[in-house]
């Protein structure tokens, strides 16, 4: 009985593994292959080895755009995970109607980067949202144009993505909240240990896994960042929010040089492999512990 079941469980799945090898690893490496040649408008397969590697390292658009990335990175998870915590702790308190204030709290992760995008350019439009709101409550001097300065833009960008970022790290940290045991906060109030210190030495480094975790999810999108800067800036002013997606998107669809932009992909899928390398190893070390 337990044969034939396993039998038409990998049956079942087996339909789903093809079309995912199909679409994900045989496109990818095609993707990867066609980085090595001077593909324009349409593939081509005269090889031309790392040259297309060269110009992208030597094009300073991509320079830029990495650099934003690195910016808006650093920005979205050191917010989230502030925030996130900071959530966490606080709906950990027994706050009253607490299912109400996980759903508000969680629901911005529901909604798609493009929406987030379209909601924050409306929220921060200098005549129609915020800005117009304060002027229009006595202070009529009042100019805000975060996504018109070059100098602000990019951190506009990071605001709406740690707004909506924020839900999730909040959800893993109260799950890791509710799973330390009590008498450790007992112990720490016996001993007089104050509540922030129990916090910043005790529970933060017991919550390290989750906090890890979070991490990794957070870098996942900070290199997929494409749909919350082209609703919001579409990467203006100027370039001041170019991110290297739109980069890859724009030189396939616009620039017609697909060898350079997939030589930027390949780049950008090597940098989310090193973001869950540490993540699989942590895990892969963790089932070798218990087994």
């Amino acid at each position: 009985m337990r044969l034939s079941s396993r039998i038409t469980s990998r049956l079942v799945v087996s339909p789903f593994v093809v079309v995912a090898i199909f679409t994900f690893v045989l496109c990818v490496l095609w993707s990867a292959q066609l980085s090595f040649t001077s593909s324009k408008i349409f593939p081509a397969y005269d090889y031309v080895g790392f040259k297309q590697y060269t110009r992208l390292f030597a094009n300073e658009r991509w320079i830029l755009s990495f650099q934003n990335m690195l910016i808006f990175g650093i920005c979205l998870i050191s917010g989230a995970l502030v925030i996130g915590f900071l959530l966490a702790v606080m709906i950990d308190q027994s706050v009253k109607w607490e299912s109400f204030w996980r759903t508000v709290f969680l629901y911005p992760n529901a909604l798609s980067f493009v929406v987030t995008g379209l909601a924050w350019q409306w929220l921060l439009n200098p005549s129609l949202g915020l800005p117009e709101l304060v002027r229009h409550l006595g202070w009529t001097d009042f100019k805000l144009n975060l996504l018109g300065e070059q100098k602000t833009a990019l951190y506009a960008v990071s605001i709406a993505a740690v707004w909506q970022a924020s839900g999730l790290v909040m959800a893993l940290c109260l799950a890791g909240l509710r799973g330390i045991d009590g008498e450790i906060w007992k112990a720490t109030r016996i001993d007089g240990v104050p509540r922030w210190k129990t916090y910043l030495h005790i529970v933060i480094p017991m919550l390290g896994p989750i906090f890890f975790t979070a991490i990794v999810l957070l870098s996942l999108s900070v290199v997929k960042g494409f749909d919350l800067v082209v609703a919001m800036t579409n990467g203006g002013p100027g370039t001041a929010t170019e991110v290297p997606a739109k980069f890859v998107i724009d030189h396939i669809q616009i620039r017609a040089n697909v060898g350079l932009a997939m030589a930027g992909a390949t780049v950008m899928l090597i940098s989310v492999v090193a973001a869950l390398a540490p993540w699989v190893y942590v895990q892969k070390r963790r089932k070798e512990a218990r087994g």
